[in-house]
């Protein structure tokens, strides 16, 4: 038995004669609240604001939770911009109380009075004997400098900030990576400038080609990350001060204790949504990419299904592009945050880190490397297995678009044409004779003329039941998402042929090419990645717009931290008017079909097992 593994369960001693399992949800106020705090307390140290040094003089301020036994442990760590004080259900209370309701393994085990956004709990992992390290990112929280998420400075104080953890007395060297969407973005680059201390990364729901998963989808702008800096990272700016919130926990400042005024704030902070506008093509933004050929540490990444326009793709791509040797790909569905506190996710990332941090021999290098949740249109899902993607034994499948219909025989010679701000046109396929699964990445040959001098092309996969009636879906956050969505903007459609495949082309984004009014162009239009089986009689339907798809009969359904109602494309919007003017894209758009302008879904049919 190695030393760290007889220090783990020695933290877990510690706990062992409290019930955990009873502890109230926080926020109760119950005197059975205060007491399970106090026992909580007494088994696990809490250093608040423990200072980092940066290389230019910055101190970087993080929480440190770590068992009470005097043993050395491995770290867990998260940087980001999101308060490492702001308790989850205060700063975004319809997620929790969603969260809590729906799933309540999610708080039970715990006072969740530690509890915060898209980080783990404390309280599920120090008794494991782990040690959690957050560290509030530069000019966010309590942490002082200038903000600006994403940078290259960012980075680079995440590769600071876990070659301290390694060097800490408490620590054993080993360092983990662990955390949702923003927690798990920026592992994908500080991965690949390989801190000494880093021994393995779980990248839950995160990006890792930030041009074309989180600024620009297909060349074309998404309002998310405009709108997610002013309502999620702006609140928490370092130097709001009294103006800012207080800490659940502690009562202390979330955001430090000076408080700046307004013109003060903005001087210490980056114009993000400005220089979104201003920077249409990649070279903008090729230090903030992520060079997933130097990410050589072993890895879980994590997706979601409905994560279109941001936790979806990225998982994918970086489980397939990472240089790792052990590198696994999990894909779930369900809520953006909820699966990772769930007890399955929780079990699943405990299982990966206490095999790469600990040494331990617990079957998980034989875990295959793929496991995934397939969908059914039922909204169950079942359990499936793989060692490669895509899915060895993937029957590609083209499906002709014809004049009102998509079927795998050759379609007629003609154009079928919609107003860029209009419905768009749909192809819908026959009924299905038996069941049948799509589960894989998905590509649509088109091809297109405009009235105009530009165009953007919006693309859903929509599934019908034998009635006519159209299911959604529940999306990572827009609970009425179709099965999976592409964007490509016309000037974007030279294709970078060394990456490209015939299931998942790839778009260089790098110069705009002709559009000229009238003339047929060939666009190559990715759609993200899905996973559905649809029954005997039910119909597969692609539409296209010209314009983001809407969901008609959703109705009024918002989240407390995003701007927008929720209607088939959550809060991945393409609707700047700077990025789309009405007077280019408000023109005519055609889709020639047959002969040599063959357009046509390609599709990843999944055979049936016997």
């Amino acid at each position: 038995m190695s030393e760290h593994m007889s220090q783990g369960r020695s933290a877990a001693a510690l706990w062992a004669d409290l019930d955990v399992g009873e502890f109230p949800v926080a926020g109760a106020g119950s005197e059975a609240e205060v007491a399970a705090q106090e026992e909580v307390a007494k088994r696990m140290l809490v250093e608040r604001d423990v200072p980092i040094e940066m290389d230019d003089g910055i101190v970087l301020r993080a929480d440190v939770f770590r068992p009470n036994d005097g043993f050395e442990h491995p770290a867990l760590m998260t940087y980001g911009p999101y308060g490492k004080g702001l308790a989850f259900a205060n700063g975004y209370p319809t997620a929790w109380n969603k969260m809590a309701e729906e799933h309540p393994d999610t708080v039970t085990g715990s006072t969740n009075v530690h509890q915060c956004w898209e980080v783990a709990d404390p309280e599920k992992w120090v008794p494991h004997g782990y040690v959690l390290v957050r560290v509030d990112s530069r000019g966010a929280g309590r942490s002082p400098g200038f903000l600006d998420p994403f940078s290259v400075r960012e980075i680079e104080d995440f590769r600071e900030s876990i070659e301290w953890a390694g060097r800490q007395p408490w620590s054993n060297g080993k360092v983990g990576l662990n955390g949702i969407s923003y927690y798990g973005m920026n592992q994908w680059r500080v991965a690949a400038l390989k801190p000494g201390p880093l021994a393995a990364i779980c990248v839950w729901e995160g990006a890792s080609d930030f041009y074309r998963e989180a600024v620009r989808h297909g060349g074309i702008l998404s309002m998310m990350l405009l709108n997610w800096y002013e309502m999620q990272v702006l609140p928490v700016q370092h130097g709001r001060g009294e103006a800012g919130p207080r800490s659940a926990a502690t009562g202390e400042l979330v955001c430090g204790d000076k408080t700046l005024d307004e013109s003060e704030l903005a001087a210490n902070r980056a114009d993000l949504p400005k220089f979104h506008r201003d920077n249409e093509f990649i070279d903008a933004y090729r230090d903030r990419q992520a060079d997933l050929s130097h990410v050589d540490v072993p890895l879980l990444s994590a997706g979601n299904w409905g994560g279109q326009g941001l936790h979806l793709r990225g998982n994918i791509e970086g489980f397939c592009r990472a240089s790792s040797t052990q590198k696994w790909l999990e894909i779930h569905d369900g809520e953006h945050w909820v699966e990772f506190y769930t007890d399955y996710g929780v079990d699943l990332q405990r299982r990966f880190f206490d095999h790469f941090l600990k040494g331990e021999d617990n079957g998980w290098d034989e875990q295959p490397r793929i496991r995934m949740k397939v969908r059914h249109v039922d909204g169950t899902t079942e359990v499936r297995h793989e060692d490669a993607w895509p899915l060895p034994g993937t029957t590609w499948t083209d499906l002709q678009l014809d004049i009102d219909r998509m079927h795998p025989g050759a379609a007629a010679e003609s154009v079928v044409s919609f107003d860029a701000n209009g419905e768009g046109v749909s192809w819908t396929t026959e009924p299905m004779e038996e069941t049948t699964e799509i589960t894989g990445p998905i590509a649509c040959r088109l091809f297109v003329s405009t009235t105009s001098t530009d165009a953007d092309i919006f693309a859903a996969l929509r599934v019908f039941d034998p009635a006519g009636n159209e299911r959604v879906f529940q999306g990572a956050i827009d609970p009425f998402s179709a099965v999976t969505k592409g964007w490509l903007r016309m000037s974007h459609r030279e294709l970078d042929q060394r990456l490209s495949t015939p299931y998942r082309p790839f778009h260089p984004h790098e110069r705009k090419l002709e559009v000229i009014p009238y003339e047929i162009c060939q666009l190559d239009v990715e759609l993200w990645p899905t996973s559905v089986v649809l029954p005997p009689g039910w119909r597969l339907s692609l539409t296209l717009r010209g314009s983001d798809w809407v969901y008609d009969s959703a109705p009024e359904t918002r989240l407390s931290n995003f701007k927008n109602a929720m209607q088939g494309s959550g809060p991945f919007l393409h609707n700047d008017p700077s990025d789309r003017p009405e007077s280019v894209f408000s023109g005519r758009t055609s889709i020639h079909l047959g002969g040599k302008h063959t357009s046509f879904l390609r599709l990843p049919i999944v055979p049936a097992t016997t």
